[in-house]
């Protein structure tokens, strides 16, 4: 159980955004995938979600192509975008209730999701409240809840602390240990601190193309001092250099 990316290529005209790119990812294991701006990391996800069609490659959710049979796909994917849209004038459990009838589940099936995503998410006391009115911390929680409600088994995570205070921090970080015992988990971040938290396994890439792959423990190394000075001998990036 898991997700693979076989030679993940992306053009669009003659610029190649996506250069080959190919990993394979098992349940229990937690992927940190962080590259510069633009190195093509949200072109990534979006084709491994089957939001976006590779120009060449394939990518398997289960054995399961998204490109072939994207209503299978994604029953077994749950996605956490950087920017997820969400609908403002539905009340929190509302919005919820209705992602989770959209996968496939009703009935006590639904209740008990529901209450599950809440718990783990800490969205009790604003239930009842509309996600509009939600400061930016709740909001990315509720995000995070849509995309766990139907316990998949592939996770694709973009910053899934971002807008978060250190206490929902270390929540959500909880939450995404305690998640990986069932999951294969790709959390994208530009907080390397992230990386040390959550993540056992690192996939770097600039323009495009893989430029490390391995533990965390091993992407130290490369530099032999801190995950920043490793990011910016493998990127190229001079003092102060982007990280995204």
């Amino acid at each position: 159980m898991g997700i693979t990316a076989e030679h993940l290529v992306k053009c669009y005209g003659r610029r190649t955004v996506v250069d080959g790119l190919s990993f394979t990812l098992e349940s229990g294991c937690v992927l940190g995938f962080i590259g510069p701006n633009g190195a093509g990391k949200t072109t990534t996800m979006r084709m491994l979600c089957g939001l976006n069609r590779p120009t060449s490659g394939r990518v398997l959710i289960n054995s399961v192509d998204p490109a072939l049979d994207p209503v299978a796909a994604r029953l077994q994917l749950g996605y956490l975008p950087e920017n997820a849209p969400l609908y403002g004038n539905m009340t929190v459990q509302s919005f919820l209730s209705w992602c989770g009838s959209m996968r496939g589940l009703t009935g006590d099936d639904l209740r008990t999701a529901l209450s599950r995503v809440m718990s783990d998410c800490a969205l009790e006391n604003v239930a009842g409240d509309e996600v509009e009115s939600l400061s930016k911390g709740y909001r990315r929680r509720v995000c995070l809840a849509q995309s766990i409600i139907h316990r998949p088994t592939v996770l694709v995570m973009d910053e899934p602390t971002d807008g978060l205070d250190p206490n929902q921090k270390r929540e959500i970080r909880g939450l995404i240990r305690q998640m990986r015992e069932n999951c294969a988990i790709i959390v994208s971040t530009h907080i390397l601190e992230e990386i040390d938290a959550v993540c056992d396994r690192v996939l770097a890439i600039c323009s495009g193309r893989e430029v490390f792959s391995g533990s965390v423990a091993e992407f130290r190394a490369v530099s032999g001092g801190t995950l920043e000075d490793s990011f910016r001998r493998l990127t190229g990036a001079g003092e102060g250099g982007a990280v995204s």
